[in-house]
């Protein structure tokens, strides 16, 4: 991508979510001119959404368990996380005026619980640091020589620059930004790209009219999930279509592997973890005159969870069945929820695609980050933890980059 007016020309980002923002910033301290194109009408749309819920930005384990949180990707992104791991991640949110605390679960968020304080102090140092914000400006393809086509309302813009990172993010909550739209332009130009599917998302359950009418958006509290080898505890929702919530989203990478190779998987929920199946089976003895629903309601199994060993199949007779039921109530899941509704993204572009410094090997000078890359990794702060660290990984390799692009065209001007 190097010219002889190479000095002359931008870096550019192409996504204005936390990985490419963090790349600008990046970039920017390294003494580019830097301009960051979104096709939203403002930024990090999502980020703003994800602050709703408090903002979670990291965690605080230690780091060899925060890297396995990654799965088969935690040695490519482990240099880029040991370069801006969680406490750097802290410690430049407090730079920005947003202190952070430790939450009972080892969460990390902003004391202010939100991310509206956090973005704005963010855009302002950005614009002092002379990045420039062109919204609306949708990236559809490669044009000639390494250029870049932009959509925009005034029409098409052709430009070049000196570095590219590109941070588009994956297809999760569509109408915010991410909707996949860059996969066919990477894909016309030779690059690797993994499905997108979703992950971090709800699963689908063909229930009665019963559950589906009176059970939707009811709470599973409490209650242990088992899929194969794998249990995880926590909180989970009926909706009107299946389950979600954050012990499913914990399961959600082997539950959807396990729907695409199988056509669907069962999973068993246990309503009462911490009562063994003995003594909850000695609760579960019914008294003359008594019904199957108030045993239940007095073993302490909510109605939402009688109803859910009632879809499982007829309710056992004896204790011993009913307390087995209530232990190991499997339900068939018969498909993932729609990408669009996916807290994340699983695919992207292919690791054998990009070398150390996230810089595509078909495209030099050109740089990925964040969610568009092929990883994935449960809530928790994980998510935005590596779409920060990777953003900046790549921001200072694509600076590197263009400084190198500058050299020739500074030497010819001497």
């Amino acid at each position: 991508m190097a010219a002889d007016n190479a000095a002359a020309r931008p870096a550019l980002v192409v996504g204005a979510g936390p990985a490419g923002l963090m790349a600008a910033e990046a970039m920017a301290r390294a003494g580019r001119k830097v301009v960051v194109h979104d096709a939203s009408p403002s930024p990090a749309r999502k980020f703003l959404l994800a602050g709703r819920g408090g903002l979670n930005l990291t965690h605080s384990e230690p780091l060899p368990l925060l890297l396995g949180r990654y799965g088969a990707a935690a040695d490519r992104l482990r240099p880029a996380i040991e370069a801006f791991p969680p406490e750097a991640l802290r410690h430049w949110a407090a730079e920005l005026g947003e202190e952070t605390f430790v939450g009972s679960s080892g969460r990390v968020f902003p004391k202010s619980f939100k991310a509206t304080p956090l973005l704005r102090a963010w855009l302002r140092r950005l614009a002092a640091l002379g990045v420039a914000l062109t919204s609306r400006s949708r990236f559809v393809g490669f044009g000639d020589g390494g250029a870049l086509r932009f959509a925009s309302p005034q029409g098409e813009d052709i430009i070049e620059a000196a570095a590219v990172v590109f941070a588009l993010g994956g297809a999760s909550w569509p109408r915010l930004g991410s909707d996949g739209g860059w996969v066919e332009a990477f894909g016309a130009a030779g690059v690797e790209v993994r499905p997108l599917a979703p992950a971090n998302c709800g699963f689908l359950v063909a229930w009665s009219d019963h559950v589906r009418g009176r059970f939707a958006g009811a709470p599973l509290k409490t209650i242990a999930l088992r899929h194969g080898d794998a249990r995880v505890r926590g909180e989970a929702v009926v909706t009107a279509t299946g389950l979600e919530g954050g012990a499913i989203y914990a399961l959600s990478a082997r539950l959807r592997d396990a729907i695409a190779a199988d056509g669907g998987t069962t999973l068993a929920l246990d309503f009462r973890p911490d009562v063994d199946e003995g003594a909850l089976a000695a609760r579960l003895v019914r008294k003359p005159g008594q019904s199957v629903a108030t045993v239940l309601r007095k073993a302490g199994l909510a109605p939402v969870a009688a109803a859910l060993m009632r879809e499982a199949g007829p309710l056992p007779e004896s204790p011993e069945g009913l307390a087995t039921r209530a232990k190991r109530c499997e339900l068939r899941l018969t498909g993932a929820a729609p990408i669009a509704r996916a807290i994340s993204t699983a695919g992207g572009v292919a690791w054998s695609e990009i070398d150390d410094d996230f810089m595509l090997v078909r495209r030099p000078g050109l740089f990925v980050a964040g969610e568009m890359i092929d990883w994935e990794a449960p809530t928790g702060g994980y998510l935005l933890q590596a779409c920060f660290s990777t953003g900046a990984a790549a921001g200072r390799a694509a600076a590197r980059f263009a400084a190198a692009a500058d050299l020739p065209a500074a030497g010819r001007a001497g």
